[in-house]
């Protein structure tokens, strides 16, 4: 029963595959920032219009929320695309470049919407032949901090919701295939802002100052022993200290520094660690230079959670199911970024995995490149493989 569902659902999908393309491309042209997607929103609900669903508009702020009901009791399963674009200007050599100066969509989130909506309308002509209901999560701001997910689950989006699917295209990741890993396979972050304050003074009396930048450049020595030194060597972390403002003049010993820094762990033991450490080496600098210090530190996104018996069932029935398009489905190692899906995980049992991107000709550059391609013919494999979940969770909680 469940095949011959997934062939009319794939069928559809297949004839509308030409405008998938064609609302990634529009999508990729019309880029906005996290927070600031108010035409792409409009557009996301325009798309619905007339259609036999419920729209849930300005969800935590910009998100959409769209349930597809089959009249029918069973379970109900949300599934996730998000469609914020990044402060990136476009140098990838495409015919439809970005046409807002400084924005583009260098993550893929623009193919993440694109798939879902074909797969929303194709779901919406079958659903009689399911049984329960899906949750569309069209999400803003998955980006920047604190991220559309938190907001859209604060505002109810989750209420009803028993299991979350998410999938991200991966530029650097072999077309044609999945990947997946159950259990850790993001990255928690954190982001922390340092102001360090010491005593100006002139250049040629050094014994008159506390100089700010000796302090701050000691900081940013000391910290590296944290990961060396203070964690495990089974576990994961990094900092980065990605800001150091201390500009000054060639003869003038500045009085004060500001720094900006990231912070990665695969568990939240490290997580934690790392913040102590981190405030202990401010104390540490701030007795040692007789300087002082303002932190902000804020730990956003957690660690993201792939439930094990959700992930291990779901890749079960992908690999029994025949999507021409896909070459196979493979393990694969624990993804350095992180991704507010996150905190959809830790609201109920998810599964978030991978969909080969990588472009048929040219270098295949990383997420977040000014020069990011994906292949669009990923996206199919995208809308088939969440197709694929979505009928076999409701068949089977018929």
């Amino acid at each position: 029963m469940n095949a011959s569902i997934k062939s009319v659902l794939f069928e559809k999908m297949n004839a509308k595959q030409d405008r998938m393309i064609e609302i990634r491309r529009y999508l990729h042209e019309n880029p906005e920032l996290s927070f600031q997607e108010e035409k792409t929103a409009a557009y996301i609900a325009d798309f619905y219009k007339d259609k036999d669903c419920n729209v849930r508009i300005n969800v935590g702020g910009r998100g959409i929320v769209v349930t597809i009901d089959s009249g029918k009791p069973g379970k109900t399963v949300a599934i996730r695309a998000d469609f914020d674009a990044l402060p990136i200007e476009e140098e990838a050599d495409v015919q439809f470049k970005s046409k807002n100066p400084g924005v583009m969509h260098a993550c893929g989130h623009d193919g993440h919407t694109a798939y879902m909506l074909i797969l929303a309308e194709s779901l919406i002509e079958i659903k009689d032949s399911l049984a329960g209901k899906i949750v569309v999560l069209h999400q803003h701001a998955e980006e920047v901090p604190p991220g559309g997910a938190i907001k859209m689950i604060e505002d109810h989006a989750l209420d009803g919701v028993d299991n979350v699917f998410g999938i991200h295209v991966m530029s650097q990741m072999e077309t044609g295939k999945l990947f997946y890993r159950p259990e850790n396979i993001q990255t928690g972050r954190a982001n922390f802002h340092v102001k360090i304050q010491g005593v100006g003074g002139h250049g040629s009396s050094p014994h008159k100052a506390n100089d700010a930048i000796v302090a701050a450049s000691y900081f940013v020595v000391a910290i590296q022993s944290i990961v060396s030194r203070r964690l495990n060597p089974f576990d994961v972390g990094s900092i980065t200290i990605g800001n150091f403002d201390g500009r000054g003049s060639f003869n003038v010993i500045k009085d004060a520094v500001l720094l900006d820094g990231d912070v990665r762990s695969m568990s939240e033991e490290v997580r934690t660690i790392i913040e102590k450490e981190i405030r202990a080496k401010l104390d540490g600098i701030a007795a040692m230079f007789d300087v002082t210090y303002e932190l902000e530190y804020e730990n956003d996104y957690p660690v993201l959670y792939n439930d094990p018996e959700l992930t291990e069932e779901t890749i079960s029935h992908l690999k029994q199911t025949t999507i021409p398009e896909l070459k196979g489905i493979e393990l694969c190692d624990a993804q350095p970024p992180s991704e507010d899906f996150a905190y959809y995980a830790k609201e109920r049992p998810s599964m978030f995995f991978y969909v080969g991107a990588a472009p048929e000709e040219g270098e295949a550059y990383p997420h977040h490149h000014p020069k990011f391609k994906i292949s669009e013919s990923s996206l199919i494999v995208a809308a088939k493989a969440m197709g694929s979940i979505v009928v076999d969770y409701l068949v089977k909680g018929e």
